[in-house]
């Protein structure tokens, strides 16, 4: 059973920065396409930034300029660094691949801007 496995997330103040890490158990060439989501309380589930087999990125409105993703297939690691943190990027935040016609999903790391 494929495992995606999130960590990296915590509490920090508006303007700071989190480095989030997604740890596959198989290879991260197996995936067609990686990306990381959020889910902020009362909201819809929505695509954060995504990185397809090519290298290609693509971010959402409120996080370009601001997160960067990433992967290391020699650790099995997709990251998202997260800087100039608001209030309204609070939320938990998934990590996914897609393997062939699934979408895996990982348990979700809460990220918490605050002051």
């Amino acid at each position: 059973q494929v495992q995606l496995v999130e960590s990296g997330g915590g509490q920090v103040q508006p303007g700071g920065s989190l480095r989030l890490s997604c740890v596959s158990s198989v290879s991260t060439f197996s995936f067609k396409a990686m990306g990381w989501y959020r889910q902020a309380p009362g909201k819809q589930r929505e695509l954060v930034a995504k990185m397809v087999v090519n290298g290609l990125t693509e971010y959402s409105d409120s996080a370009k300029g601001r997160f960067t993703i990433s992967k290391d297939n020699a650790k099995n690691t997709l990251f998202l660094q997260l800087d100039s943190l608001r209030p309204d990027d609070t939320a938990v935040y998934y990590c996914a691949g897609g393997l062939g016609a699934t979408l895996v999903w990982g348990q979700g790391t809460q990220v918490t801007v605050s002051s």
